[in-house]
């Protein structure tokens, strides 16, 4: 493991040794029945220069944590694969805000090799563009949001799923019904017209930052394009928004960065930091696909139910427009799905 980073990035690096747990990986199913212990060593680069001039925690990659998440990887969901594991050792890593490439590697020395043997191990490096950057080997369940208040906002939604729909690479698979709600605005700031929301769910073959770039060209196509994007205020009003929620299992996020209007790489963070207190999104997403995962929090649906549990009028705000029916949606099975999501019969504007 020694040098592994260093020989790539130029920093600083903190190193973990001789993390374990037993687990359950394995293609054999005495290892799945058995068990046995796998351990890992871990190399984070990270910048440790705030640190050590404030002395303070909050500014250092809290490495107790780091190790706690890869011990729950390692004891966690049985996988076949050790390179399977060794990735996802490496995103539990990469979730942590500080780290910005990982080098794991993953030893089972008690791995059924038919042979004297000392160990087997899989070292992997992966970096934070990396996991954003990349092009899956095989399609991928994402989701996005979106959200409309100005204009015809009915058919801006319908059109947003008919030009995702269209996008080389995506392939729309699931469209939830329509919610409206009053706007989030700054304090002090215009009243707005009031929201229409809806969910879409996605098989991209897409990386995540070009499913962001996609979204964001659905958005320029009905007028939000980057000029406007760097002049509208903060929660202000919306022609158009068109968030990635999820792609696929991706935990992963990179700092500020430039908008993709000239051709720089925007921002991306995985899942989207907002989408497990937003209401507007976890009702129609929820009733849409209830046992989808949020990356981190749980199924959607459990997600939905500690939000209506802490903030029932977050929940009950959110009104239904079955009125309205957007391209691939289903308006009769997703209020039902809202019922088993909330644990409620009635409807989102009467507290589901």
């Amino acid at each position: 493991m020694s040098g592994l980073l260093s020989g790539e990035l130029a920093g600083d690096v903190v190193s973990l040794r001789g993390l374990r747990a037993r687990g359950r990986h394995g293609v054999l199913d005495a290892e799945r029945e058995l068990g046995q212990v796998f351990i890992a060593d871990i190399d984070l680069a990270v910048d440790t220069r705030t640190a050590a001039v404030t002395d303070d925690l909050g500014d250092a990659v809290d490495y107790s944590l780091v190790a706690a998440d890869v011990v729950a990887v390692l004891s966690g969901e049985p996988v076949n694969l050790i390179e399977v594991l060794a990735g996802r050792v490496a995103a539990a890593c990469l979730a942590h805000a500080g780290v910005s490439a990982v080098a794991v590697a993953v030893h089972k020395p008690q791995a059924p090799v038919g042979v004297p043997f000392d160990d087997v191990v899989i070292t992997v490096v992966r970096r934070r563009a990396d996991l954003l950057d990349a092009t899956p080997a095989r399609p991928v369940d994402a989701v996005v949001a979106l959200g409309s208040n100005l204009g015809d906002r009915a058919a801006v939604l319908a059109a947003a799923v008919a030009d995702l729909a269209a996008t080389d690479g995506l392939e729309v698979v699931g469209v939830s019904g329509v919610v409206e709600t009053a706007a989030v605005g700054l304090p002090g700031s215009e009243p707005q017209p009031d929201y229409l929301n809806a969910v879409v769910r996605l098989r991209s073959a897409l990386s995540p930052r070009d499913l962001l770039r996609a979204c964001r060209a659905v958005e320029a196509a009905h007028g939000r394009g980057a000029a406007v994007r760097a002049v509208e205020p903060r929660w202000g009003a919306r022609t158009l928004d068109v968030d990635v929620l999820t792609c696929g299992v991706l935990v992963a996020a990179d700092g500020p960065g430039p908008d993709d209007g000239d051709g720089g790489a925007p921002a991306l963070q995985l899942p989207h930091p907002r989408a497990g207190v937003r209401a507007f999104v976890l009702v129609p997403w929820a009733r849409l696909a209830p046992d989808d995962v949020l990356p981190g929090a749980g199924r959607v649906a459990d997600v939905l139910a500690e939000l209506a549990a802490a903030d029932p009028s977050a929940v009950a705000d959110v009104r239904s427009r079955p009125d309205i029916v957007l391209p691939g949606s289903n308006p009769r099975g997703w209020r039902s799905g809202a019922a088993r999501a909330t644990g409620s019969t009635s409807d989102a504007g009467s507290g589901a």
